[in-house]
């Protein structure tokens, strides 16, 4: 009689679908690895309607999956009270008693073995239990994403932000002994984790699916390309400054064609399209923006973790230029596998070089698609991340 597989909770934040965030991309990924090996009982949070086609794309991979509603009241009231408490915020829009007792009753009634949370937001749920192994996917240090954006935001703003930075520190420290395992996207950000002992978090990267190394035959309409989801506040501020600080920069650049591609483009974005700038919203294949693309520009000023859009952009053959910041995560090499670029005038320079020279387009756009592929197999990944947590 075939042993049956162990079983494994994994509770994420939202559901992971449509693949149009990180957090979802690599949730969804992470499944489908961890589905080798395990039974998978998967519990989302959610605050909306869930897409029918989310369960279509789940259920085969999942021998369960639960949806457990957050009512928006409820966190409207907990984010009012937060306000005297020392927790971040995140943290109290994200944890209900209510739901909580919801995942009791799902694990009094699937006793899995093991439990996984993808981000702190979550980890407040499983803290009480020790019947099982618990892993935490920490993916970001979001309190290292936090502090960038105070430096940038309205003064308005800062003191909310700067709290939010402080309280995401100390939880992140915190809740390291909670968790007998623990996961995060890159050696940097495991660095930014407080804890004396952080040096045991296991990095796992994201990967790349195989599909984004296939070359889509379409014309060049763009010289520049960046793509996100565009109400996410680090993809905001990286379009305006595309736009607003290296675009001016360029030789004759009003003659430069960009393309800004991703859904939900806040109003900040939608008022940068103009004659040379085009707003696409949501694409269906992201993969065909980059291809209708001579180079990837990714200037990322704030944020954290290793950029999705790196990985796909490189992974398409697209020469890219991005921060410092940016590669940190990523650790390609300058001038062979990516430019870097800190300032609107290093930007317009590696722009003005490569649009330029088609063959140092075509020289970086093959090293950074050939590190990709060496470095960033969500199957390789995949199996580190099986390994770990059945390891004991």
């Amino acid at each position: 009689m075939e042993q049956k597989k162990p079983r494994i909770l994994v509770l994420l934040s939202r559901i992971p679908y449509p693949l149009d965030k990180g957090d979802k991309l690599r949730a969804y990924q992470q499944i489908l690895g961890l589905s080798q090996e395990f039974r998978i009982v998967l519990v989302c949070l959610n605050t909306g309607i869930a897409d029918p086609e989310a369960f279509k794309l789940l259920n085969p991979i999942c021998e369960n999956v639960h949806v457990i509603r957050l009512n928006r009241i409820s966190i409207y009231w907990r984010l009012f009270l937060n306000v005297f408490k020392d927790k971040p915020y995140q943290i109290a829009y994200f944890y209900s008693k209510t739901a909580h007792k919801e995942l009791d009753f799902i694990i009094e009634k699937y006793l899995p073995q093991r439990f996984y949370c993808q981000l702190i937001r979550v980890a407040e749920y499983a803290k009480k239990y020790s019947i099982f192994e618990k892993t935490l996917d920490y993916m970001d240090a979001l309190s290292a994403g936090m502090e960038r954006r105070v430096e940038s935001a309205p003064l308005i703003l800062k003191p909310m932000l700067n709290s939010e930075a402080k309280r995401l520190k100390k939880y992140e420290e915190d809740i390291f002994t909670s968790f007998e395992k623990k996961t995060i996207i890159s050696k940097y950000d495991r660095d930014q984790i407080a804890h004396p002992n952080h040096a045991q978090i296991k990095i796992i990267p994201n990967g790349i699916s195989e599909n984004y190394f296939e070359k889509i035959e379409v014309e060049k309409e763009f010289d520049l390309c960046f793509t996100g989801n565009m109400s996410y506040p680090p993809n905001v501020k990286g379009a305006n400054y595309l736009i607003k600080k290296i675009l001016p920069l360029i030789n004759v650049p009003e003659n430069i064609q960009v393309l800004i591609s991703g859904k939900s483009p806040s109003p900040l974005v939608k008022r940068l399209a103009k004659k040379n700038v085009t707003i696409s919203g949501w694409v269906e294949d992201m993969r065909v923006s980059y291809a209708k693309s001579k180079i990837f520009v990714a200037p990322m000023i704030i944020g954290s973790g290793l950029q999705n859009k790196l990985l796909e952009a490189m992974a398409q053959g697209i020469p890219c230029i991005t921060t410092s910041l940016a590669n940190e995560a990523l650790a390609a090499k300058p001038n062979k596998e990516i430019l870097i670029a800190n300032s609107p005038e290093e930007f317009s320079e590696h722009i003005n070089r490569l649009l330029e020279n088609p063959e140092l387009r075509k020289e970086i756009g093959q090293s950074g698609q050939n590190y990709v592929k060496q470095n960033f197999s969500w199957k390789y990944w995949n199996d580190q991340l099986v390994e770990f947590v059945l390891e004991n």
